[in-house]
């Protein structure tokens, strides 16, 4: 866990509005197949944020869509998953052994297979979970849903059908999202502890296990979102901005998520209409998802 004392001033020294900078090259694809990826929302999300702020803060990084989008120039961003946090903190710190990671992993497939180098590459990884073996696996899983089982905490999902991208186009995108996030200082922690450091004029986006569906995604389980209203709350009160993804609709708006949301927490809510359910194509597999379309609350304390 991240010692709080020894990067405070490197932050803050220079704390000025963060903006999309000049000349970084523009985002192409996903850098992570991750449930509940953000990437083709992100910039309808990023309108919605104040034009003017001081650290963006995302302690929910996940497949990272929002901060890449955003590309601002100071950041904080975090995760509680360990494996997770370890494949943004090699793109930002060695790019090029990110890479050769994935390189690594993708010549299994050649020699074994697509199937069988998934299964050792999985084996592997529930032996001793880790980043590098991570990073296969999200991209050629199935459907990106990175699952795992509540007895054991293994990874379950099965190998998906598609080819998986060969390294050269992993590499390219690799050195964009790179660029694109180059501002941010990633953490392994729980948000409360990276929230710790946000300070008033700040800007974070929540994107937390969501209520409908954090039975299967890793750690979700016991995870609360009243603990997660509570620290909204304090951040509000100490004048940080804060806007949360959440449920909202889901069987094409025919059903209503309710959440426990306290009185007078959030200023606004809007609806980000997503299409089809990241994780019902998974469940249904090969059957149409066309009527299980949901729209994301987007909460928002300003």
């Amino acid at each position: 866990m991240l010692n709080f004392d020894n990067i405070q001033s490197t932050l803050f020294d220079a704390n000025s509005p963060p903006q999309d900078q000049p000349g970084l090259p523009p985002l192409k694809g996903q850098l992570l197949k991750w449930i509940g990826n953000k990437q083709k929302f992100a910039k309808e999300i990023c309108n919605y944020f104040p034009k003017q702020y001081g650290t963006y803060f995302e302690p929910f990084i996940g497949s990272g869509a929002v901060l890449a989008t955003l590309a601002p120039k100071i950041a904080v961003a975090g995760d509680v998953f360990g494996p997770l946090v370890e494949i943004w903190q090699k793109l930002h710190d060695d790019t090029g052994e990110l890479i050769r990671w994935y390189a690594e992993r993708h010549a299994l497939i050649d020699v074994m297979g697509k199937k069988e180098a998934y299964a050792k590459v999985l084996a592997d990884y529930n032996a001793r979970p880790n980043g590098a073996d991570l990073l296969f696996l999200s991209r050629v899983c199935y459907g990106g849903v990175v699952r795992f089982r509540k007895s054991d905490g293994y990874m379950s999902t099965p190998c998906g059908p598609h080819r998986p991208m060969p390294v050269d186009n992993f590499a390219e995108r690799a050195y964009i999202w790179a660029a694109r996030t180059r501002g941010a200082r990633f953490m392994h922690a729980d948000f409360e502890d990276t929230m710790k450091l946000a300070k008033a004029g700040d800007l974070a986006y929540f994107d937390s296990p969501y209520v409908d569906s954090q039975g299967i995604i890793y750690g979700a389980q016991a995870f609360s979102v009243e603990r997660l209203f509570e620290v909204v709350g304090g951040l509000k009160a100490r004048g940080v901005h804060v806007a949360v993804s959440l449920d909202g609709t889901k069987k094409s708006g025919d059903h209503t998520v309710e959440l426990p949301i306290p009185a007078g927490l959030f200023e606004r809510e809007v609806m980000v209409h997503l299409g089809s359910s990241m994780l019902k194509r998974y469940q249904l597999k090969d059957q149409t998802a066309e009527d299980h379309h949901v729209a994301d609350r987007l909460l928002l304390t300003y």
